[in-house]
């Protein structure tokens, strides 16, 4: 019960919704950067919303399954291909056994995710799945998926199938995964104070191309704080908005470190953190002010129509 990884993509690596309750130790949290588009996959194919899956970043790769199985792909839009099948982006799709899945690039958005039925069988470290780069563990030996690579796939749902089947129905990503150039991007209010706080709001912030899963390094007007201090090592995590000296601010992501020097000049909220993932090298982002209460109603908004995706997937395959 494997999938065997014939062409490896760009990046693509073993996440779930990472590990929490370490950052205290100095163990940072990785996981999925599109949360929303993971759990949608996960719960199109009958998984929880937080069960391993795989991030594609860019450019996918090309598998193949020795057995039947039930996939959803979602995110980014990314091309996929069974033969010469184009598989659709938001759907549950049954593949019988021996199907080889070609994924090309993403021609809009940055990351793409896979998720098949049960999930795929990691052992966890810290009570995740999920692929942590630089300390090296856990996903497929701490690493990117490479040619040859074979993960097994964990006990699911079987589909008795001889060709690909589409499901009719689909998920709609719209409006928590609008695409649209450039990304609008809620900021709640940092720690640290700017010397001209209106800049940060009315500038369209280019996206580096050394932007990786630890965060995306801004471009644009250089702001300076009001009171410029010392540098003290403090807490920060997934949505913390650095200002390094130079001024140009670094957001970061899931592979976050969990302490960190530069002034914290805002904190992105979590409800946008899927459209932060999809943000490619070049592309712009306008950050807008937010309250606490506004994040929080965004947030919980965002959780109750992943549930009721979740109801409704369970009745259809009731039915």
């Amino acid at each position: 019960m494997n999938m065997e990884v014939l062409e490896p993509g760009l990046l693509t690596t073993v996440q779930d919704c990472g590990r929490h309750g370490y950052r205290h130790l100095g163990v940072g949290q990785s996981g999925v950067l599109d949360s929303f588009s993971a759990a949608v996959a996960n719960i199109l194919v009958g998984n929880s919303p937080g069960s391993p899956l795989l991030e594609m970043t860019l450019r996918g790769p090309v598998v193949r399954f020795s057995v039947p199985v039930r996939i959803a792909i979602c995110g980014a839009g990314i091309d996929a291909h069974c033969g010469d099948l184009v598989l659709p982006l938001w759907r549950r799709i049954d593949l019988a056994a021996d199907s080889t899945l070609r994924f090309g690039a993403c021609r809009s958005g940055a990351r793409a995710y896979l998720a098949v039925n049960g999930g795929f069988e990691i052992n966890p470290r810290l009570g995740s799945a999920s692929t942590d780069l630089r300390a090296g563990f856990p996903g497929l030996a701490g690493r990117q998926l490479q040619a040859g690579d074979r993960v097994r796939l964990a006990h699911g749902l079987r589909p008795d199938c001889a060709e690909p089947r589409i499901a009719r129905s689909w998920a709609n990503p719209s409006p928590e995964l609008d695409l649209k150039e450039p990304a609008l991007v809620r900021l709640l209010p940092g720690s640290d104070q700017l010397a001209d706080g209106d800049v940060l709001h009315a500038t369209a912030w280019t996206i580096g191309s050394a932007s990786n899963r630890q965060g995306l390094r801004l471009s644009g007007a250089s702001l300076r704080l009001r009171q410029p201090r010392e540098a003290i090592s403090e807490p920060v995590m997934p949505g913390t908005l650095q200002l390094p000296a130079d001024g140009n601010p670094i957001l970061l992501l899931a592979d976050a470190q969990t302490h960190g020097g530069y002034p914290r000049i805002g904190h992105s909220i979590r409800a946008d953190w899927p459209r932060l993932a999809q943000l490619r090298p070049g592309e712009r982002v306008y950050f807008v002010p937010c309250t606490l209460e506004q994040a929080a109603s965004l947030w919980r908004s965002q959780q109750q129509g992943l549930a009721r995706l979740a109801i409704a997937v369970s009745q259809a395959d009731q039915a």
